[in-house]
């Protein structure tokens, strides 16, 4: 393996117990959750009791060959911010861990304070989930600005997953230029099977804004193994932003209930398409330099008994 490997987009949590939109979300067993009405396999089924640890992904980033990960969040998993609190002073090595605040709940601009003061450099944003059955969550409201200046003051990353395509793109516009300084990741690579998806990833053609790929496997899961749709698109992106833009990410542990840890990346490794410079950037190199990882580790290859 002569690629440095990160993954930008990761999820860790102890259990799923939270509403969104009034539907229930809750861990069951071998795998399983409540999801919005329905039981859906929400990871690999011999993680039995639901517990989507760190030392699972651990397991898996060391066979993999990953030498770090981001772990951003989102509420479909309810807060996590405790546990991964944990999880960052146990593997500061290995982990880059998000907070994530509530912009459903008042009061979450103290609690953005509170996260910040706690240590966590990066915030989490599931802005995909600001468009409620009731009301619309606006990104330049007055508080969610305040939130966006104190990030910026303090140099806390942004990781944020946008609603499909142009829906938020006017309002990002509107944060970056008003806080040019703030780093933002964008995530799903600007939901890149959904109509007008250029467009959020054009974003990044401002100089702090980034595009991670966490969630393209499942985005092309139709498409299924080896996804020459998601190399092409990476391809385009690339086009239009550069490949010094573009970090991959996997989405774990969602997309593993389809295909292995090692498989959400080694599709880009074995593609002809992409150059091994370009495969270098985008595996790890501009994650590297973008999340400041320092001393990352090099990992060993372990041959699989079926070899």
């Amino acid at each position: 393996m002569q690629f440095l490997i990160i993954d930008a987009h990761a999820h860790l949590w102890l259990q799923q117990d939270t509403v969104v939109d009034g539907y229930k979300i809750k861990t069951l067993e071998n795998g399983k959750s409540l999801f919005m009405g329905e039981v859906r396999q929400m990871l690999p089924p011999f993680i039995v009791d639901g517990r989507n640890t760190a030392e699972i992904l651990l397991s898996n980033m060391d066979y993999g060959q990953v030498s770090a990960a981001v772990v951003t969040q989102e509420y479909i998993d309810g807060l996590q911010n405790e546990y991964l609190w944990k999880v960052q002073l146990k593997y500061p090595d290995r982990f880059l861990c998000c907070g994530m605040i509530d912009v459903r709940v008042d009061g979450y601009l103290e609690r953005a304070k509170q996260l910040i003061e706690k240590g966590f450099k990066a915030i989490k944003l599931p802005a995909n989930r600001f468009l409620l059955s009731d009301r619309r969550i606006y990104l330049t409201s007055d508080i969610m600005m305040q939130v966006f200046r104190l990030m910026e003051k303090n140099k806390i990353i942004l990781s944020i997953d946008l609603a499909d395509g142009i829906t938020q793109v006017g309002e990002m516009h509107e944060i970056i230029r008003e806080f040019p300084k703030l780093k933002i990741a964008i995530g799903h690579f600007g939901m890149v099977t959904r109509p007008n998806w250029q467009k959020q990833i054009k974003l990044a053609l401002n100089q702090n804004v980034m595009i991670e790929s966490g969630g393209i496997t499942w985005l092309f899961n139709t498409e299924f193994y080896p996804f020459h749709g998601a190399v092409l698109a990476i391809k385009e992106a690339a086009s239009w932003v550069g490949m010094d833009k573009l970090m991959w990410g996997s989405d774990y542990p969602r997309t593993i209930t389809a295909i292995t840890y090692r498989m959400s990346y080694d599709f880009i490794i074995k593609s002809k398409l992409l150059s091994e410079e370009e495969k270098s950037l985008f595996l790890g190199r501009n994650a590297e330099k973008f999340y400041g990882f320092k001393d990352l580790i090099r990992l060993p290859y372990i041959k699989n008994m079926s070899e």
